[in-house]
């Protein structure tokens, strides 16, 4: 019996390395994923955002304008872990199984690198990995878990057992040392012999955002522009799930950048983390909560942007070595974030939501013999197709449990396949961790964007007001003004519900993880009048038990 399986498993395995040897290993292009934390599309030049003129990524820059840039990449969950789990198993969070920061992904699931080690590349992972096990690749050097700014560690390949070997460098910024890595294993560990495959993983943009002293200048006498919804947010923005009932929510809802949120906002962590680089007390009474937020956000710009600065210096550091190699025009170089950021838009801070700025990614590639110049993309691609376009230019067929697509047609021809995905899957499951983010759920397509914040944690326990947002983007790219209700969108609405609950079936949600939550999502599904006015009393419910958690800690503070 055991010989009959062997002899059973030869075909799949010849066939297997036939398809890798489809594209010669002269054909075949080195890979270099570049992925920065935190680094969204409105801090980089190239999206031609409110901070263009600024000019933060010149080097980013030109990889987009030799390649092209992607309008439309998705993350379907936008916080750290999740999105390295589908760029590395080309799944979504309920099939790999990573669903917030504590996941990660078991050995025995088919991974992006075993699939490029199985192709013959060399296959190397540096900088920011966060997936706790131990990384399948030929050589890695990664950050303890989330890492530090300064004095970096890495965890390495040794003697002892993963994660035991470390190797620390006093005085590095992590930026820094990441390219010094990157450059040490091109210099010194390559094999010539063989194509690669490599991750570098900058730590930098994440919040605290702490950049190396050489930048303390950049920036300092600039007045940073600042988003219009910053300061208002019209009152057809958002719903009840956002706001509360009559608005009662909305100091509650979403870290802040002022004094909006006061449980957590950027006004008061600053003084606290940085108490040497900040003249002003923001808590001091005596400053207006106008003043506090201008104050807070020309910092909390101030030091992402330096941050960023420091990314993108280090990316022409690679670009140099890798043209004086010979090596940069047969390279396949993709830059992204693992997901998109808030700047201050709406008075947030960090990422989580199903709203563009934390859902959508910069995604640029630049491979000159096969990608023409200067072209952009409005077709919608996401996180889980990255990896099945990598493996596309490996000349591996992706494997039958990878959800993604590759759009290598679309890198070339600019051009979307017929039958090319129309709408992308959103859903965070960290519901009111960290940032205040209620759980919810999202379709987008070029055209509209529906969110149903369903407001509760996996068990169906903790519940904020469920509701429904539909945003018409093609009057209202900031998704400022919610027509979900509006009876000539009526039409819209239905359809996208259909389709977003179709898409669920497709791509396999269907609640049996966390079937506690799924009864939630379920119960307010239809949103008829009954599931309003439970919403209602919902929210009242929430607002009375954050007031008792705040006046809780205003008095262990005493």
């Amino acid at each position: 019996m055991r010989m009959m399986n062997v002899l059973q498993i030869i075909p799949t395995l010849l066939a297997t390395a036939i398809s890798c040897l489809t594209t010669t290993a002269a054909e075949r292009p080195n890979i270099l994923f570049i992925m920065s934390d935190d680094h969204t599309a409105q801090a980089v030049g190239a999206y031609a955002t409110l901070l263009k003129d600024l000019d933060p990524t010149p080097n980013i820059d030109q990889i987009a304008a030799e390649g092209i840039c992607f309008d439309n990449a998705f993350c379907t969950n936008a916080i750290c872990t999740p999105s390295r789990a589908c760029i590395i198993t080309g799944q979504y969070n309920h099939i790999n199984g990573v669903f917030d920061l504590g996941g990660k992904i078991e050995h025995d699931k088919q991974t992006l690198p075993k699939l490029m080690r199985s192709a013959g590349y060399q296959t190397a992972m540096i900088g920011k990995w966060h997936l706790k096990v131990e990384p399948n690749f030929d050589y890695y050097k990664v950050l303890p878990g989330q890492g530090k700014y300064f004095n970096t560690e890495f965890r390495i390949q040794g003697e002892k057992k993963w994660p035991k070997n470390l190797v620390k460098y006093p005085g590095s910024h992590s930026s820094d040392v990441i390219t010094d890595a990157t450059l040490d294993w091109f210099k010194n560990h390559r094999d010539a012999d063989k194509p690669f495959f490599v991750c570098h993983q900058f730590k930098a943009p994440h919040d605290y955002f702490e950049s190396h002293p050489r930048y303390d200048n950049y920036l300092a006498d600039i007045d940073i522009p600042e988003p219009d919804s910053l300061w208002k947010k019209p009152d057809t923005w958002g719903s009840l799930a956002t706001r509360g009932y009559k608005d009662e929510l909305v100091p509650h809802i979403g870290t802040s950048i002022g004094r909006r949120n006061p449980r957590r906002s950027y006004a008061a962590d600053l003084p606290v983390k940085f108490p040497n680089e900040f003249k002003w007390d923001y808590l001091d009474p005596e400053l207006s909560n106008e003043q506090v937020k201008r104050l807070s956000y020309q910092a909390y710009l101030k030091k992402y942007l330096r941050c960023v600065k420091g990314v993108d210096d280090n990316m022409k550091r690679l670009v140099d070595y890798l043209k004086a190699a010979g090596l940069y025009d047969n390279t396949l170089i993709i830059y992204t974030g693992d997901q998109g950021f808030w700047l201050g838009e709406k008075d947030y801070q960090d990422k989580r939501w199903a709203y563009d700025q934390s859902e959508r990614m910069p995604f640029i590639v630049r491979y000159p013999k096969a990608i023409p110049q200067g072209v952009r993309s409005d077709a919608i691609v996401e996180n889980i197709d990255y990896p099945a376009l990598m493996l596309d230019y490996a000349g591996v067929q992706p494997p039958a449990e990878m959800q993604g697509r590759s759009f290598r047609q679309i890198c070339e021809s600019g051009n979307e396949p017929d039958d090319w995905k129309q709408a992308t899957y959103y859903r965070y499951w960290m519901h009111m961790a960290h940032h205040d983010n209620p759980g919810q759920m999202a379709i987008r397509t070029k055209s509209h964007k529906l969110i149903y914040f369903y407001g509760c944690n996996y068990a169906g326990n903790s519940l904020t007001p469920p509701a429904w947002e539909l945003y018409d983007l093609t009057q209202d790219p900031n998704e400022l003004n919610n027509v979900y209700d509006d009876p000539d969108h009526e039409v819209v609405r239905n359809h996208l519900k259909s389709q977003f609950a179709q898409l669920r079936r497709d791509i396999g949600d269907d609640g049996s993880h966390y079937p506690e939550c799924e009864k939630i999502v379920q119960e307010f599904w239809d949103y008829d009048q009954a599931d309003r006015e439970k919403a209602i009393k919902i929210s009242r419910a929430f607002l009375k038990k954050r007031k008792a958690e705040l006046n809780s800690m205003k008095e262990k503070q005493k």
